[in-house]
C-alpha cells in the first residue's frame, strides 16, 4: 500500500552507500591490530633521551685509555695520548664530571682537560696547560671550538645537553646490519656553528652509528661515525669512532683502550689541585 512503510526482514541486505561507513571502520580497526608498532613509535625526544644514556651515561663512572690520531688532508698523521675519566651523579642527564690526562707527544704531556656538566645550565670546564702553569677557564661560547686540535669539539667530547635542542623523528633507515632511527637535531640558539644534525641511532643499543652535521648554508660539514663497538661489562661500547670535516678532508680518529666500568672513581681526583698534579695511582 502506498505511504505504508515496508517491512525490512533481518537477512534483507542494505544498500551499499550504508555498509561502507561499517567497512571503513572494519578495515582501520584491521591496520592498528596489523601494525601496533607504528601507533606506539617513539619520539625524537624519547629516542635522544636513550642515545645519551647508552653513549655518555653507561655505568656509574668510567675509564679508558685514548688513542687519537689528527689525519690531514694531505695524509700527515699526528697522535695524542690520553686517559679519560668520567663519573656520573644522578640520573641521565644529570650532574657529571670529567678528568682527562694527556700522555703523549711530549709537547701536551701532563696537559689536563676537566669539565663539570650541570643541568639546565651550561658546563664548566677548565684546561691545564703545563708550558703556561695555568689552569684556564674555557668559555661557554667556545664550547664547539676544536678539542685539542681535532675535528671534535668540547661538546662532542663531554655531550650535549639534549634540551639545548629540538629532536624530531623523520625516518627510519638501515645501515649494514643495523636498524636505525633518523633524528635530526636543530640547536635552538643561534650561536652554534652548525645548523642541524642528523643522527642515525641503533635501535637495538642506542648507540649513534653515524651523524652528519650541516652548517649555516645547509652544506655538509662534518661526518661521524662509530666504526667499532663491543660489549664490555653489559655495556654496548664504542672501541673506535671518527670525525671526518668533509669540507677541509681533515679527520680525527679516535680508539678507546683497556676500558672499565664502575671502578669506582674518587671525587678527589676532580679538582683544580690535580689537575696540576694528578695522582698516578688514579690516572695510570
Amino acid at each position: 500500500m502506498r505511504g505504508k512503510k515496508r517491512f525490512s526482514g533481518p537477512e534483507e541486505k542494505k544498500p551499499n552507500g550504508e555498509r561502507r561507513p561499517r567497512m571503513k571502520k572494519y578495515l582501520i580497526l584491521l591496520v592498528i591490530l596489523l601494525f601496533p608498532v607504528q601507533a606506539f613509535a617513539l619520539t625524537g625526544d624519547e629516542i635522544m633521551q636513550k642515545y645519551l644514556a647508552a653513549f655518555y651515561y653507561p655505568g656509574n663512572d668510567f675509564k679508558a685509555k685514548v688513542m687519537m690520531k689528527l689525519i690531514s688532508a694531505g695524509g700527515e698523521v699526528r697522535s695524542r695520548e690520553m686517559t679519560m675519566i668520567r663519573k656520573n651523579y644522578g640520573p641521565v642527564g644529570g650532574k657529571q664530571k670529567y678528568f682527562i690526562y694527556f700522555w703523549r707527544p711530549s709537547d701536551v704531556r701532563n696537559m689536563t682537560f676537566m669539565v663539570f656538566k650541570h643541568p639546565g645550565r651550561n658546563a664548566d670546564r677548565w684546561l691545564f696547560v703545563p708550558a703556561l702553569n695555568m689552569v684556564r677557564r674555557i668559555a661557554a661560547q667556545d664550547k664547539y671550538s676544536s678539542f685539542v686540535g681535532s675535528d671534535f669539539s668540547y661538546d662532542n667530547v663531554s655531550g650535549r645537553p639534549l634540551d639545548e635542542d629540538t629532536h624530531t623523528l623523520i625516518k627510519e633507515d638501515k645501515i649494514g646490519s643495523r636498524d636505525c632511527y633518523v633524528v635530526k637535531n636543530t640547536p635552538k640558539a643561534k650561536d652554534a656553528d652548525y645548523n642541524y644534525r642528523l643522527s642515525w641511532i641503533d635501535k637495538k643499543t642506542f648507540l649513534p652509528i653515524k651523524e652528519e652535521y650541516f652548517d649555516k648554508r645547509n652544506e655538509l660539514y662534518k661526518v661521524f661515525t662509530d666504526d667499532k663497538i663491543k660489549d664490555i661489562d653489559g655495556f654496548p661500547t664504542v672501541l673506535k669512532q671518527t670525525m671526518k670535516n668533509v669540507q677541509t678532508g681533515h679527520t680525527t680518529v679516535v680508539t678507546y683502550e683497556k676500558i672499565d666500568y664502575n671502578v669506582g672513581v674518587s671525587d678527589s681526583l676532580f679538582s683544580e689541585r690535580f689537575m696540576q698534579a694528578p695522582p698516578m695511582n688514579l690516572i695510570q
